[in-house]
């Protein structure tokens, strides 16, 4: 009998071709192009309950980011670590973001070279948008979206320039206490003829940040640089090519400690150790990005193209440490029409490689080594309205990858990956979501900084990963009133040691979340009030996940998120958010309740300016999040850090 994976893809596969083929035969019958109206199941409302939540630009403009902490703020189901940008990581129900295929502008970046530090390394001064997949990634977001995917998307000259203008800009200084310190931007952009730009800079430099207690947090000097430039050209026919290139740079002086043995490590996740003393270091985490686009403008009939070429640099300097993490990648996709929906179907592929050292400066303590994976995938997902009442997506993918390990072991291994999800009305105000996935993941890349540290690595039972996901949701709308439910699990299994205890790659681990994801929400004329709230148990093995294993995912329990705005005319909006996580007594963790609020003004006789005030953690609160490093302490070796205390910055932004 076939394996239980191989009949879900066959299934699949058949559910996928059945429905597409009428389509395509429906479209051929007519001879005719047709007009696609929305499909339901693609609807924000819909997707949302499916886990496939969009922070949209409307979102990030609310929430004045001036971190990627600040981007998820009122998002109870997507937590990010504290301290500086170098250390900040994403997690979707308690799932690390190296478990996630992460892409921006559709780019895909390779994870982090050091488990103490951040993965993909972001300023967020030019977001346009945030899609995030938790579990049910579809088949065209990428291969290894194990835990789901997280797409970043920055703004393009259409999204900054005035109707009617060819070129504008955007000055934006913004200044604050506790750490804060200064914060510059200039965004410049135009178009003429076929072409348009943008060209953005951004810096931050503050000192070390004091938690609610007014303790000094060592280490956590804001000192972050973003550069990106893109040019694009599109001919009267419509035929658009783009080509963009960034990087973020975090060089600030960080918290570092001595150990193992003559090396010297930073730990910018942690406030110390109780092992010794901090000593405060210059580290650098670089994140450099370059992608080549070609798009169709208003394509018509069967020719409506994505092809990208792309490459991605994750670099770590961490005192004794150096690693980089490379990514060459390629996608080759269209997105075809039919009568009832579409189907993106093409191919992709990825080429990564993981390089590091270590060296105490004594020549008997000096360890490297390199790994390299290679994916290339084909892919189909469908999206259909197949009645007025029922809305699917469904497709699969399979991916042939090989992998070198540090001692020169070769492996290969091809997968299948397959997702469907529905949305079915009940009734006026009632909507089903249900979805399934199982996706291949692969062979993960181990840390770059600590290959063949002290021991040389050994790949005996090494394998690659597999997830499998469901979700089954509700939703009500009435108008005003809007709510939601859904329960989530997702288990990733097989995955090999990254950080290898005594070099054995082949050792491997499952992780599991599983809970629930909730939202209530009321719309009026001028705002809108939310409440958010998740609960993720996060298991390793069957255990609550503990902190030896943070790289993979955190404990988190509940999570109550609360997101609010209204303008009450003359040119003000105020708001505020508030993240309130109760005693999780399973995974050692206080309770502690954190407030926002914020108050803009735009002067009606001056709309190209915008002044905004915001106090953050209004009620100077003391806690660690949960999402941080070690917040349940259960090494008792690491000292959790805790979060900034009460902090005011006031920011101006000036559009030319």
């Amino acid at each position: 009998m076939a394996h239980p994976l191989v009949r879900l893809s066959l299934l699949a596969s058949t559910a996928l071709c059945t429905p597409l083929l009428a389509g395509a035969a429906s479209a051929q019958d007519t001879g005719e192009l047709f007009e696609l109206e929305d499909i339901r199941i693609e609807s924000d409302d819909a997707q949302s309950v499916l886990g496939n939540h969009e922070v949209s630009e409307e979102d990030i403009e609310r929430r004045n980011p001036a971190s990627i902490s600040d981007v998820f703020d009122g998002e109870s189901a997507i937590s990010v670590s504290g301290g500086a940008a170098i250390a900040k990581k994403v997690f979707v129900n308690g799932i690390e973001e190296s478990l996630l295929s992460v892409t921006i502008d559709g780019a895909r970046q390779n994870k982090s070279a050091f488990h103490h530090t951040g993965n993909v390394l972001i300023d967020p001064g030019l977001l346009k948008a945030v899609e995030i997949s938790s579990g049910l990634a579809p088949a065209d977001e990428g291969p290894g979206g194990l835990g789901g995917s997280i797409a970043y998307t920055t703004k393009d000259a259409a999204d900054l320039l005035e109707a009617g203008d060819s070129f504008g800009g955007k000055v934006t200084l913004g200044g604050g206490d506790n750490g804060f310190g200064l914060r510059s931007a200039l965004t410049l952009y135009g178009q003429s003829g076929g072409f348009d730009y943008v060209l953005h800079g951004a810096q931050q430099n503050g000192s070390d940040y004091k938690d609610g207690s007014g303790t000094t947090i060592e280490g956590t000097e804001p000192d972050i640089s973003d550069y990106l430039a893109k040019f694009s050209y599109t001919s009267e026919t419509g035929h658009r090519v783009a080509f963009s290139a960034s990087e973020t740079r975090d060089t600030g002086a960080r918290a570092a400690q001595r150990g193992p043995g003559p090396f010297v490590f930073t730990r910018p996740d942690f406030s110390g150790l109780t092992s010794g003393p901090n000593m405060i270091i210059d580290a650098l985490a670089r994140r450099t990005s370059y992608s080549l686009t070609y798009t169709q403008d208003d394509p018509q009939g069967w020719f409506d193209p994505f092809f990208q070429i792309a490459y991605n640099e994750q670099e770590i300097e961490a005192g004794s440490g150096w690693g980089q993490n490379t990514s060459f990648s390629g996608t080759f996709k269209n997105t075809f029409a039919l009568s009832n929906g579409t189907v993106d179907a093409g191919i992709d592929f990825f080429d990564e490689k993981a390089e590091g050292r270590t060296d105490s400066g004594v020549p008997t303590f000096a360890f490297g080594g390199k790994e390299d994976t290679r994916n290339i995938g084909l892919f189909a997902q469908a999206r259909q309205d197949l009645s007025d009442r029922l809305s699917v997506s469904y497709g699969g993918r399979i991916d042939y990858q090989d992998f070198t390990g540090a001692d020169g072991s070769e492996f290969s291994e091809t997968g299948l990956s397959a997702n469907a999800a529905i949305d079915y009305i009940l009734s006026d105000n009632w909507s089903l979501n249900a979805g399934v996935a199982s996706t291949f993941g692969g062979y993960a890349l181990g840390e770059a900084t600590i290959i063949n540290f002290f021991t040389p690595w050994t790949y005996d039972g090494f394998d690659s990963s597999r997830s499998n996901s469901a979700r089954l949701g509700l939703r009500f709308d009435n108008g005003p009133w809007v709510a939601s439910g859904a329960l989530f699990y997702t288990e990733i299994n097989d995955l090999a040691a990254v950080l290898p205890r005594g070099g054995a790659r082949g050792a491997t681990t499952d992780v599991e979340t599983q809970g629930f994801d909730g939202s209530l929400a009321y719309f009026w004329d001028s705002g809108f009030a939310r409440l958010n709230y998740t609960f993720a148990d996060v298991t390793e093995n069957g255990d609550t996940i503990s902190s030896t294993a943070y790289y993979l995912g955190r404990p988190l329990g509940s999570i109550v998120a609360l997101e609010s705005a209204w303008q009450p005319g003359h040119g003000w909006t105020i708001g505020g958010t508030a993240e309130i996580a109760p005693e999780y007594s399973k995974a050692n963790m206080d309770s502690y309740s954190v407030w926002n609020a914020y108050a803009e003004y735009v002067p009606p006789s001056l709309d190209n300016l915008r002044i905004r005030l915001d106090l953050r953690n209004l009620l100077d609160e003391t806690y660690v999040a949960r999402a941080n490093d070690s917040a349940g302490n259960t090494t008792g070796r690491a000292i959790p850090m805790n979060e900034p205390g009460r902090t005011i910055a006031l920011t101006a932004t000036m559009r030319f």
